[in-house]
């Protein structure tokens, strides 16, 4: 239904184009003020003879189009294209005199003879050469117009698919980085709090279900990675105890939106990551605000002015994935500030749903 809806708008384009330029002949063509029947008559003809030659513009102009300018002017050279363009036209003078012949003889006033070339027969002579170049240029440049269309909606289209596979790229990227990450973690606690391994494993199932099942769409209600980024939370509570003051708030309304999924994950692990350890009292903060109109989210965590540890080869690939997949979904309507002052790392993300 949708395609049939696209294919009828240039069908009626042409068409009201077509019935737009069969009409000026009779608009433009001879006119009669005289009472007398054999003017009005002749007047009649002469705009019905208009009318019928410009019927002949219809496959004057799609040959042209169709024909000619793709398969002979691009695909070898203007030359060969010309001297159809001018065999075409004797075809059409020919086609009027036959025409006028077979139909309109009578329009010639009978005292001039039928091979004199009449002002009137000259007229009509004069009128197809303007006629004519009229039809082959508006054919030339809705050709080429339609051409250059066609041209940027493929190339934007090559452009979707394009950045679709490096989103696609930059989604994959974060489940492994993610699980090594918490695998780590687990390992480290196995050796800490072995008895904490198991609630620690049953927390990842159920973050991984969602990694699994969710992360699937393009996009996810912002109360379902709310309740993802709980889920990872909850687990670095296990992992860590009341070794560090962790603080989750959120405010969601009803209505507040869909998100790309599994975007704003790699903040929170940041702040794990970096936030604690040779860190007095380390603390966490994290605040999620989705309404109908944007997200705000702010995650703070303190740090250290003590060397920070060597960092793996794999460290940065949150945060440099994240910003290029805000470039890409949201290049207009995201602000992201990452500052650091006070001992306090700063991510500040606000998204405007368009």
């Amino acid at each position: 239904m949708a395609k049939t809806k696209l294919l009828s708008k240039p069908i009626l384009l042409h068409l009201l184009f077509w019935a737009c330029l069969l009409a000026l002949p009779i608009l433009l063509g001879p006119s009669s003020q005289s009472q007398n029947p054999e003017e009005v008559q002749r007047h009649f003809q002469w705009n019905l003879f208009f009318f019928v030659f410009g019927l002949t513009n219809i496959p004057i102009f799609y040959i042209n189009t169709e024909i000619l300018i793709p398969k002979v002017l691009k695909r070898y050279n203007i030359l060969a294209y010309l001297a159809l363009l001018v065999i075409g036209y004797f075809i059409i003078v020919g086609l009027n005199d036959l025409i006028f012949d077979l139909l309109f003889k009578d329009l010639l006033p009978p005292q001039r003879p039928r091979g004199g070339g009449g002002g009137m027969k000259r007229f009509t002579y004069l009128r197809i050469i303007f006629q004519y170049l009229f039809i082959i240029a508006i054919g030339i440049s809705y050709r080429f117009l339609a051409d250059n269309l066609k041209e940027q909606e493929a190339k934007k289209e090559e452009e979707n698919e394009r950045l679709k596979s490096e989103l696609s790229f930059l989604r994959s990227q974060i489940s492994p980085h993610f699980m090594f990450n918490v695998l780590n973690s687990i390992v480290s606690l196995s050796r800490r709090k072995p008895e904490s391994v198991e609630p620690v494993v049953i927390k990842l199932s159920e973050l991984m279900r969602y990694m699994i099942y969710e992360t699937s769409d393009s996009k996810v209600a912002i109360s379902k990675e709310a309740n993802y980024l709980e889920s990872y939370i909850e687990l670095q509570r296990i992992r860590f105890g009341n070794d560090i003051d962790i603080d989750f708030t959120t405010e969601i309304s009803g209505a507040a939106g869909n998100i790309e999924p599994m975007l704003l994950i790699p903040f929170v692990e940041n702040a794990f990551k970096h936030g604690v350890g040779m860190i007095e009292k380390p603390s966490i903060s994290i605040q999620l605000v989705g309404t109908p109109q944007y997200l705000h989210f702010v995650v703070k965590n303190k740090t250290s002015n003590q060397a920070q540890e060597k960092k793996d080869e794999s460290s940065g690939i949150g945060l440099t994935n994240v910003r290029r997949r805000l470039e890409l979904l949201y290049p207009e309507n995201h602000e992201l500030q990452i500052s650091e002052h006070a001992n306090t790392y700063v991510a500040d993300l606000r998204i405007n749903h368009s």
